[in-house]
């Protein structure tokens, strides 16, 4: 006979099948963050990433809010590091459903910051890291 009580089995094979989903979304989104691109590194050309969309490049995401203005931010979520997505022209985090707004702001949660910025300028037509 086993020392452990029946009552403790029973909880513990209750409980077992919850555990398997709950490790499971800690670790959906969660792939190893990639090293900031290199200053001075090609990313994409300008002219792929339109007025009022995003794009992935390198674990950069870059944005166009209006014409010629493009921003950079890493494309990690502030709420627990998830990689983002781009998705229907939104911004969203996979893991946990957080969205942001093409200027990075949070635009529902859980994240409560907005999206950390990473340097990004224009030069001869292509969106350069730095």
């Amino acid at each position: 006979m086993s020392d452990v009580p029946r009552r403790s089995v029973l909880i513990g094979a209750a409980l077992t099948p919850l555990a398997a989903p709950l490790a499971g979304c800690a670790q959906a989104g969660k792939t190893p963050a990639q090293p900031p691109p290199t200053a001075g590194q090609v990313l994409t050309a300008a002219a792929e990433v339109p007025v009022g969309e995003a794009r992935i490049i390198d674990g950069t995401l870059v944005t166009q809010p209006t014409a010629g203005v493009f921003k950079g931010f890493v494309a990690r979520c502030t709420h627990a590091g998830c990689a983002l997505a781009v998705k229907d022209g939104g911004i969203e985090c996979p893991c946990h459903g957080s969205k942001f707004t093409i200027d990075g702001a949070v635009a529902r949660g859980p994240a409560t910051e907005p999206l950390k910025t990473r340097p990004v300028t224009v030069r001869g037509g292509e969106i350069i890291a730095g």
